[in-house]
């Protein structure tokens, strides 16, 4: 039967409809999740098609149980370290790990394999790391690359706001270039030292992949990311509300 995905983030909620086998269909709606509230819920889902399922990942609590008591009239799935996966979890504390990053290792395992490094641009930026196992083993949590660009213009009198995209050189000729190349030539340089790091630790060489919405930006010449998966957390979600 159809099910109603809900990738619910800090910045934003997306929704999407996975077929009866899991596929993901070409519906989606994105909503700010500032601005999620019952109302823009169902003014979401109102051209939607038919679902008989919910699944819902989220790292806001207020918000994943506002959008379950909203949706009670479906069965509903909320994805946690409790949740029945295709891989094992091998971890301290698994409560700790975030549902996205659960997503995101299910659909990484699925779609290129293990051992796999995961990394999510997102709000923050995240590397998940599941072992031959395959197991999820943990991972790093980084600010975002739009956080800290942001920041500079926030805490600094003279530093415009920028739209990131690749710099033309790595002199740069005004105070935009300058920003753009200390955030996205400076930024490859904090995410190679952290799978260097990784890397170093394990056993067996991994297939690297990312997510998020600087994924491309960073890995066009990163060639150390093999892939680069937009869909990453809505597959996994959708895997797991197969298995659930």
């Amino acid at each position: 039967m159809p099910m109603l995905l809900i990738d619910n983030s800090n910045t934003r909620t997306k929704f999407a409809i996975a077929s009866e086998k899991g596929e993901l269909t070409s519906w989606r709606t994105i909503v700010p999740s500032a601005e999620l509230t019952p109302e823009s819920l169902q003014q979401a889902l109102k051209d939607s098609p038919p679902f008989h399922k919910v699944v819902i990942c989220s790292v806001v609590p207020k918000l994943r149980e506002m959008m379950a008591r909203e949706l009670q009239g479906y069965p509903t799935h909320l994805i946690s370290s409790e949740s029945s996966l295709p891989i094992s979890i091998n971890y301290p504390k698994p409560s700790q790990i975030g549902a996205d990053r659960l997503a995101n290792a299910v659909a990484a395992h699925a779609l290129v394999g293990a051992p796999s490094i995961i990394i999510d641009f997102g709000t923050a930026v995240t590397f998940d790391v599941i072992d031959t196992t395959p197991a999820y083993i943990g991972g790093v949590i980084a600010p975002g690359l739009a956080s800290l660009s942001d920041y500079l213009s926030r805490k600094t009198a003279l530093l415009p706001h920028i739209e990131l995209h690749e710099p033309q050189s790595a002199i740069g000729k005004s105070t935009e270039d300058a920003m753009q190349i200390g955030a996205v030539i400076g930024y490859r340089g904090l995410i190679r030292e952290i799978l260097k790091e990784i890397s170093s630790e394990m056993s067996t060489k991994a297939t690297i992949a990312a997510t998020g919405g600087d994924a491309a930006l960073i890995a066009s010449k990163m060639p150390e990311i093999s892939k680069v998966l937009p869909n990453l957390t809505l597959e996994g979600i959708s895997l797991i509300g197969l298995q659930n």
